[in-house]
């Protein structure tokens, strides 16, 4: 029986999420497993494993074989690293306290570089809201001062205006005075019509 260290699809649509676990080859991907060993949630940036450490080594120390994505993930949380070193143990390379020696540096490199990867990404969150606020600052601005450009000419149509009636309302007795002159003179006319001619 082939035993695979593999990834089974959870979640819903488009929301996925895996259950790393160890099961025959033969079984379905959703189906079937012998042991479930770590989760692993590719949504999230950078996405989140979560392993149990000693039983993926036991599982390939007896011989399970890893998928590509579960060799990366592996790989990744240093299990690999681990079997390397070990194997090197039992050769006689070297001791077995050097191999935990070599693993615990290379696992403050890997996690020295996880950690430069989520500061660079709030950084870069932060530089985008900041551009993001820059530019919405300047479409307030060109709104505010577009508004206050409107009122000023709304302003000054009002005040041009208020001087139009003024100025209607002073000529407005002249003209009262032409119209009370104009039916005295239809009136002489009237009676000059009314004359009989000599």
């Amino acid at each position: 029986m082939a035993v695979k260290i593999r990834l089974a699809r959870k979640g819903r649509k488009k929301l996925a999420f895996y259950h790393i676990v160890v099961a025959d080859s033969r079984s379905p991907r959703d189906g079937r497993y012998i042991e479930k060993i770590g989760s692993y949630n590719p949504l999230t940036n950078p996405a989140t494993i979560e392993l149990d450490f000693d039983k993926a080594l036991g599982w390939l120390q007896s011989g399970a074989l890893a998928t590509d994505t579960c060799r990366a993930i592996l790989s990744y949380k240093g299990v690999l690293m681990k079997k390397h070193l070990l194997e090197g143990v039992k050769k006689g390379a070297f001791d077995e306290a050097e191999a935990l020696k070599r693993f615990d540096e290379w696992i403050k490199q890997n996690e020295a570089k996880i950690e430069a990867k989520k500061s660079n990404l709030e950084k870069s969150q932060d530089d985008e809201l900041g551009k993001r606020l820059s530019v919405e600052k300047l479409v307030n601005e060109a709104r505010a001062a577009k508004l206050a450009k409107k009122n000023a000419d709304l302003a000054a149509k009002a005040a041009a205006g208020e001087k139009a009636e003024v100025i209607a309302g002073e000529a407005e007795p002249a003209e009262e005075t032409i119209q009370s002159a104009a039916p005295e003179e239809t009136a002489s006319e009237t009676v000059a019509e009314d004359k009989p001619q000599e």
